[in-house]
């Protein structure tokens, strides 16, 4: 990264470097000096994002209330690094657990509501914008891998229950489709930022309900389900998104990335029925 800055930005060359330590699956994130941020892709998906990012984010920032990332500088390829990569405004903050509080829940709802609003017009397709139904073998397959850590017949039951919901029959909306605790910051006790804008896209808006398990407790998650206006049939596709994901990147994630393997386990612990 140093070598990428001085041969392409040599304007930054002399300021100090730390590597981020965020469970992020695309890319590999870096602090320059105090106010930027450095975001290398690990691979070729991530590279693709870098493209997008540079021209959605700035036509999404001004309209939403939270801030998001904002693409300062495009670089090319070289030195033996293979993709294109960015240098954006650094966002203070830190991911946490989950959020607590009843204003949370608001905030978030807050965004998740403003992002919607957003003309779609021209947009590109979310990356969990569409059926569940398309999951399904992935799915299933992963509850076989995970037997004897999880209950497979309750997590193919609550699978089920939400590949049975209505289907989305309203126009394509904004989402940002990645709400969890790898991509939403805190700052002074509450949401400060959200990130990682590599799933956002049209399409069906229940993928952005799943913060109700991703990033919240169950005291607020009514909050966030009234604020956001999910009726029953939206809430267990959102569901049916947390255990899409969960369930998925447990197994695949569990020795290559622990930390987002510990998300995952936490929102299956939240989304998944209790005794």
């Amino acid at each position: 990264m140093r070598r990428l800055v001085a041969n392409q930005f040599p304007q930054w060359t002399d300021l100090p470097v730390a590597a981020v330590p965020r469970p992020g699956t695309d890319n590999a994130m870096y602090r320059l000096g105090d106010e930027f941020a450095v975001r290398l892709p690990r691979q070729a998906s991530g590279a693709a994002q870098v493209e997008r990012d540079a021209h959605w984010l700035p036509l999404l920032a001004p309209r939403l209330p939270l801030p998001i990332p904002e693409p300062l500088a495009t670089g090319r390829p070289a030195l033996g690094f293979p993709f294109p990569w960015t240098v954006g405004r650094w966002l203070p903050g830190d991911t946490v657990e989950a959020f607590t509080e009843r204003r949370d829940a608001l905030d978030l709802a807050a965004f998740v509501s403003a992002l919607r609003a957003v003309d779609p017009a021209g947009a590109p397709a979310g990356y969990r914008g569409g059926s569940l139904a398309r999951n399904d073998a992935s799915v299933r397959d992963a509850i076989a891998q995970l037997d004897g850590e999880l209950d497979p017949d309750a997590a193919t039951a609550a699978w089920e229950k939400a590949l049975a919901a209505a289907p989305w029959d309203g126009p394509p909306t904004w989402s940002h489709g990645d709400l969890h605790a790898g991509n939403v910051l805190a700052a002074g006790g509450r949401v400060s930022a959200v990130i990682d804008f590599g799933c956002a896209g049209v399409g069906d808006p229940a993928c952005d309900v799943m913060p109700a398990w991703t990033l919240l407790t169950a005291e607020h998650r009514d909050t966030f389900r009234d604020a956001v206006g999910a009726d029953d049939a939206m809430w267990e596709r959102a569901r049916g998104w947390v255990l899409c994901m969960g369930l998925v990147a447990l197994p695949y994630y569990r020795d290559r990335n622990p930390a987002f393997a510990a998300i995952a386990r936490r929102m299956l612990g939240e989304a998944l029925p209790r005794d």
